[in-house]
């Protein structure tokens, strides 16, 4: 079995690449291990070298060091791919995987807690084609992140503050919502939105958890949609959707469902964000992608640690399509 660290020089703050080196040879010295280590070079370069690696049909456990951005591109290059695990050392400024492992994110940090530990599937979430980990979003809470970076590099404004600064230069300088179509499972309503985010993970934005019962290999996706609102309502309630308290918001104004497929289509282009990568389009479709990814963690883990079970539902959903 080959154990090849994905190394991305740019993540986070400064250069790691000599640290994780440390530990491939550590492994290596230690436990007798396959160890090598490749160095990204630019976007997109990690999701090519994984599926390089993954197409050998060699065994494979890849370790990606790097942000939320690199773990998403190695996902989708070694997607399918039965041979292949992966894992997160953490190097970005967000992390927003890991903060579903809960109390054992601070173990990924380390690769002797790593290299033996057991491998699971995950679910993902197809998008137009794309694949994402955790929360595939379209809207405010896309624009907010694509523009996050334009204020990450101040000292400052890293992680959560780079996130905040964007949420506030997106309320006080653009429209909250847009005019679109949504389709959830062949429903279709039209109307004015601020966001429709479909969720496998729990986590993004820098720790923003808008669905908390969100489960990463249950097979359900849980799509949240928050109509169009002024910027005072919207100051207003913030707060409460970002630490996942949608229940006590206005039923009219936002709800959770869980449909298999959400189609969105819209005169004029809007944004959509997968783990943090961007794009815009004036049409998506969303769909479950199941069990679609191996990953691998300390022994022990669980991508759900942090998961609640929803009161209304404490023995599990009725059923794809269901309100919560």
């Amino acid at each position: 079995m080959r154990h090849v660290f994905l190394v991305n020089p740019a993540a986070g703050q400064q250069d790691q690449t000599a640290r994780f080196a440390a530990m491939a040879d550590s492994l290596r010295r230690r436990h007798g291990l396959n160890c090598t280590l490749l160095r990204t070079d630019g976007p997109g370069s990690a999701e090519a070298a994984a599926r390089r690696l993954a197409q050998t049909g060699e065994p494979l456990r890849l370790y990606v060091c790097g942000g939320d951005g690199t773990v998403h591109e190695a996902a989708c290059g070694i997607a399918g791919f039965a041979n292949a695990a992966m894992t997160c050392i953490p190097a970005g400024t967000g992390n927003d995987l890991l903060r579903n492992f809960g109390a054992d994110a601070v173990r990924f940090q380390d690769a002797e807690n790593l290299w033996d530990g057991p491998a699971f599937p995950l679910d993902l979430i197809d998008c137009s084609g794309r694949l994402c980990l955790t929360i595939a979003c379209n809207g405010i809470d896309a624009r907010v992140a694509d523009s996050v970076r334009r204020f990450s590099h101040l000292p400052l404004l890293r992680g959560r503050g780079s996130y905040l600064a964007s949420v506030a230069a997106n309320f006080l300088f653009r429209g909250i919502g847009q005019h679109w179509h949504v389709s959830l499972d062949g429903a279709e309503e039209e109307g004015d939105f601020a966001l429709v985010s479909m969720c496998n993970g729990r986590y993004y934005g820098g720790g923003s958890c808008p669905v908390p019962e969100a489960r990463m290999d249950d097979g359900v996706l849980h799509t949240v949609l928050v109509r169009s609102v002024s910027r005072a309502t919207f100051a207003r309630l913030f707060g409460a959707y970002s630490a996942g308290q949608y229940r006590r918001l206005p039923a009219g104004l936002i709800r959770v469902e869980t449909p298999r497929v959400v189609r969105i289509r819209a005169d004029e282009p809007f944004v959509t964000c997968l783990d943090g990568e961007c794009f815009s389009s004036r049409e998506v479709t969303m769909r479950l992608s199941e069990k679609r990814l191996n990953f691998f963690g300390p022994k022990g883990c669980s991508p759900n640690a942090t998961a609640v079970s929803p009161p209304d539902f404490p023995h599990g959903y009725p059923g794809t399509g269901s309100p919560v």
